[in-house]
């Protein structure tokens, strides 16, 4: 199993000194990745309707940009979008910045995507929000062939390309793309999406809770044509401050039972009231679970 930690936008602050001081730390602790959201903007709170969505008063870093400083300062982090919200970007655009990311860090980029439900983002941005769902998919087709064909040429619904190449291409041929899904939801279509689509999957729930809908998952999947078990699965661990270790080692097992690959922690809302004490819950993460 592969050990990530999140990078909590609002908690860890807006120093870049922190912020390098933190990606090492972690991957000198043995952390083999660290995962970032994202939110491009945000609207005023009372737009948002009573919904729990992003709005303007959170901040969050570009991940792009955040992953190209990080991937500077560290030496084989892998650097995880979870997720980029991708039909609110443009495809071909997409597929230059990551292509770049992965090039210039040695093949570390793992690009999770998702459709997002933050309406006033996609306004702001000019995208349409109500045919997210079925133009992710074209999106990934398009980025998987950008990734490793020379020369793409293509005529899609939403897009058309003709002789259309990056230069330079990134280092991985294609670069893995992730799935996530809705925290507290099970959207079926979504389950088949990931199944036909992901190279991998950001569950959002217990393992009693997972094990039915991973088990529905690796159907669809078989039913694709595909292997089952090529498709990644990292599940998550929220601690809080005073924890007892034993209930995360005790979650842990239970997730690798259900066949999971990857494991992340996370420590936004668990009672840390500074970066540095953010860090210090994420390393004490990892050493109760590798020692």
């Amino acid at each position: 199993m592969r050990y990530g930690v999140s990078l909590s936008h609002p908690d860890l602050g807006t120093d870049p000194g922190f912020l390098k001081d933190f990606a090492q730390a972690v991957e000198g602790a043995g952390f083999d990745h660290v995962l970032a959201a994202e939110h491009v903007v945000g609207g005023h709170p009372d737009r948002a309707r009573g919904e729990k969505v992003h709005t303007a008063d959170v901040p969050y870093h570009e991940p792009f940009v955040l992953f190209g400083f990080l991937g500077a300062v560290t030496e084989r982090l892998e650097l995880v979008t979870s997720i980029l919200i991708l039909p609110q970007r443009q495809t071909v655009l997409v597929a230059k910045q990551a292509a770049e990311l992965d090039l210039l860090t040695g093949g570390r980029l793992r690009l999770g995507v998702g459709v997002g439900r933050n309406w006033m983002e996609y306004e702001a941005l000019n995208e349409d929000f109500t045919n997210r769902g079925a133009r992710i998919e074209e999106q990934v087709d398009v980025l998987r062939r950008l990734w490793t064909q020379e020369l793409v040429t293509f005529d899609g619904t939403w897009h058309h390309l003709d002789r259309i190449g990056l230069n330079p291409m990134p280092r991985q041929r294609p670069i893995p793309i992730w799935m996530g899904s809705f925290v507290g939801q099970v959207v079926e279509k979504v389950i088949r999406r990931i199944a036909r689509l992901a190279d991998g999957w950001f569950p959002q729930m217990s393992p009693s809770d997972l094990a039915p809908v991973l088990e529905r998952l690796l159907g669809y999947a078989a039913e694709a044509g595909r292997d089952p078990s090529s498709i990644g699965i990292e599940c998550a661990i929220a601690v809080r401050a005073g924890d007892d270790p034993d209930r995360w080692i005790e979650r842990a097992d239970a997730y690798r039972a259900l066949g999971a690959t990857h494991l992340r922690v996370m420590t936004a809302g668990g009672g840390f009231t500074t970066p540095q004490e953010h860090l210090a819950g994420a390393l004490r993460w990892i050493e109760a679970l590798t020692t």
